[in-house]
């Protein structure tokens, strides 16, 4: 998947209250990603006949193992997250520490960069699980229609 680059120059002059408030959004974020996969957990364990039977058998295997991935991927980045957040009195504790301020400050733009990136990889999974339980759906009701004739 390719992404387009996000420009995050402007890292350098947020405060570390703003940097505190971004990456407290994206807990919330990537917690609410965990309740959706677990619906996602569901979705497919109540259509796993019919992703089984469905043409495209192949493409919806690899589309559950995204999934799992991306779980994955959920939680380590939840982990990275909070490991930054417990590391921001680098930025408020007085000291002045030029070299550590600039390393926090990087990974803050490496995360934002990871968390985007994230979400758009999840959006992506989610319409393509979305597509096939459709087209699975449609068939279903035009299947009923035929035997009800």
């Amino acid at each position: 998947m390719k992404t387009t680059p996000i420009n995050t120059n402007y890292i350098e002059w947020l405060s570390a209250e703003e940097m505190h408030n971004n990456s407290k959004e994206w807990l919330l974020e990537l917690e609410f990603l965990n309740d959706e996969y677990l619906f996602f957990e569901d979705l497919i364990k109540w259509n796993t006949l019919q992703l089984i039977d469905f043409q495209a058998y192949s493409k919806s295997k690899e589309i559950v193992e995204n999934f799992s991935k991306s779980k994955n991927t959920n939680d380590t980045l939840i982990k990275l997250i909070k490991k930054h957040e417990n590391e921001l009195e680098i930025l408020v504790d007085g000291i002045d520490q030029p070299k550590e301020e600039t390393a926090y400050k990087k990974e803050h733009k490496a995360l934002l960069i990871s968390f985007k990136n994230h979400l758009k990889e999840h959006r992506a999974l989610k319409s393509s699980l979305f597509d096939i339980l459709k087209k699975i759906k449609k068939s279903e009701k035009q299947n009923r229609i035929i035997d009800v004739e």
